[in-house]
């Protein structure tokens, strides 16, 4: 399996290559030459197994020779053995039209774990084998950073920078970050909003000087290994699904893009999912795109959603390979109009393919608070903020048969949730109380230099 960028595809790069490298030279997104196909039979095959399994079937796929298969196995094993459920990712019905698959039972509560343990370990390997050391910039809207955190505390050879949203996330979200404490870890607030942490990496990478000096990598969804794992669990869904699997839609809460194109892959590969629908809060960048044609960037506002607070949904670029029939120079057109511009607009055709392949919906506040409440007086459970509004896209559209990925557990979001129902959502962890743990956190300003001397200095500690 080899790779190119969306902005050139005539350079190939390995498995290997594009793992390391997470964002290309010229600033598109990597992916592979040619996605997988596979059978009705195979499709059947696959939903018969466990999740570890259906895990190693689909990334050897991907992964080619970079891995063999006993340590590709080793590393999955290791990356999902201590989740808190059997299943990994356990799909539970609401009613007769709406199901939850729980992507949150990784140790920091967050689908963003199913990715990056094993996304660690995959590094971790590559550079031990190779004998060298890399470092990492993380830019998160609240999970990512924390399971980045978790996932990488303690890598040899490996340098992790956190960089979030100063008082832009959830306190327990922060503090998954904030009180590890391990050498290789720095967590850095910023001054702005999450569009500028995610511009700062960008513009890190795009110094192909300092990204060099510093071998520089990225966690964030840019790196196709993360959407790569995230198609995983569209498979286990579909394999606990009781009854036809047929005409069932998907609704995922998105911002960056990244968890709803992975299920886009998965439907390329033949899994049979009818919709896949866009679910996002007031920021909805990626509603309005499908309704109008015209991808533009406004002001982000800060909500009850904090993790859907996102108006660059990097991801997106990936898929507008796609609807422009792969014509990487017309992709980097459009880039380039939104650098400029702070928009681009897709032609009638394009967005044409765009609704074919999507819906979307976005709930205000007043009206995710609802679906919380909601939820837990007709069925008991409670909800995050971004799974409401998922469930609350699938309401409005009276879907008949949804599955809603419920990208977080309720704990992570509790004084919203409190609002909601009254009831204060207790963490389901095992460990030391993270509201009583010191937090390590490094103020810097939105400024790249800064931040650049900041990687510089201890990356060579």
């Amino acid at each position: 399996m080899l790779y190119f960028s969306t902005r050139n595809t005539e350079k190939k790069f390995t498995f290997e290559e594009i793992i390391l490298n997470g964002l290309a030279e010229d600033g598109g997104l990597y992916i592979p030459e040619k996605i997988p196909t596979l059978t009705v039979n195979d499709i059947n095959r696959l939903l018969s197994y466990d999740y570890e399994t259906i895990a190693y079937e689909i990334i050897i796929k991907f992964t080619g020779q970079t891995f063999t298969s006993d340590v590709l196995k080793k590393m999955i094993h290791d990356s999902y053995s201590s989740f808190r459920s059997d299943v990994v990712t356990p799909l539970i019905k609401i009613d007769d039209s709406l199901s939850i698959l729980e992507l949150f039972h990784g140790p920091t509560l967050a689908f963003k774990d199913l990715a990056m343990q094993l996304l660690s370990r995959m590094i971790e390997e590559i550079l031990s084998r190779n004998k060298s050391k890399a470092s990492i910039i993380c830019a998160t809207s609240g999970d990512t950073g924390g399971a980045a955190v978790t996932s990488f505390a303690n890598k040899r050879n490996i340098k992790l920078f956190v960089l979030y949203p100063k008082d832009r996330i959830s306190e327990v979200q922060r503090r998954f970050m904030s009180t590890v404490h391990a050498d290789n870890v720095k967590v850095i607030s910023i001054d702005g909003n999450f569009d500028d942490c995610q511009n700062i990496v960008k513009t890190l990478f795009n110094d192909r000087e300092f990204s060099k000096k510093v071998s520089l990598t990225a966690v964030n969804s840019i790196n196709w290994a993360r959407i790569m794992i995230q198609i995983i669990y569209y498979f286990s869904a579909l394999s606990q699904y009781i009854g036809e699997k047929k005409n069932i839609n998907f609704i995922v809460p998105t911002g960056n893009f990244g968890d709803i194109f992975a299920g886009y892959i998965a439907k390329k590969m033949g899994l049979p999912i009818h919709k896949l629908v866009i679910a996002t809060n007031i920021n909805n960048i990626l509603e309005r795109c499908l309704k109008t044609g015209i991808y533009e960037v406004f002001e982000s506002i800060q909500t009850n959603s904090p993790s859907m607070d996102i108006q660059i949904s990097s991801n997106f670029e990936r898929l507008l390979f796609d609807l422009l029939d792969m014509n990487s120079e017309n992709v980097e057109k459009k880039m380039s109009d939104l650098n400029k511009y702070g928009k681009f607009e897709l032609g009638l055709s394009e967005a044409e393919s765009f609704k074919n392949l999507f819906d979307a919906g976005s709930l205000k506040e007043d009206e995710t608070i609802n679906i919380i409440k909601d939820v837990y007086e007709h069925t008991n459970n409670i909800i995050d903020p971004h799974t409401a509004i998922g469930v609350g896209v699938h309401n409005k559209n009276s879907y008949e048969n949804s599955i809603v990925l419920s990208t977080a557990h309720a704990a992570k979001f509790p004084n919203t949730v409190e609002k909601a129902i009254g009831v204060y959502p207790e963490l389901p962890i095992k460990s030391d109380d993270i509201y009583q743990m010191q937090e390590n956190i490094i103020n810097l300003k939105s400024d790249i230099d800064e931040i650049s001397s900041y990687i510089k200095k201890n990356f060579s500690e």
